[in-house]
């Protein structure tokens, strides 16, 4: 016996909607659903759009402030490219925290800051052999 497929990962943040703003406006998500849990919780749903995964936000003031530990924990999200996604990135007066790193095939990963402290690491294909 075992586990399927992975389903979702959940975050909890501080601040819902500015979070929500971040995965949306800038990372290009898409919000699947929102609700409220049985316990109180304020529940968004994202995906990346080339994806079967989902990333819940949560807001659960009642648990207390969430304080996120320096590299506890990240999110990694294709990217075609790093160069064309730092452009991008600069719109919104953001910049990678962290790279990029390439390697000689053409890979490589960038991280970026998201809100409440998490960090979002950027990934681009080799144009080679087509890994990370």
């Amino acid at each position: 016996m075992r586990v399927r497929k992975l389903l979702h990962t959940r975050y909890r943040v501080n601040d819902l909607e500015k979070t929500v703003k971040f995965y949306k406006e800038v990372l290009g998500l898409e919000e699947t659903r929102r609700h409220k849990s049985p316990r109180g919780s304020e529940l968004v749903f994202m995906k990346a759009v080339g994806s079967e995964e989902l990333i819940e936000l949560c807001s659960f003031p009642s648990s207390g402030p969430v304080q996120v530990q320096p590299d506890l924990t990240h999110l990694a999200f294709e990217v075609e490219s790093l160069d064309a996604f730092a452009k991008h990135l600069a719109k919104f007066g953001i910049k990678y925290s962290d790279g990029p790193v390439l390697k000689e095939n053409g890979s490589g990963f960038a991280f970026v800051d998201a809100p409440e402290g998490y960090e979002i690491e950027l990934m681009q294909r080799g144009k080679e052999n087509n890994s990370y």
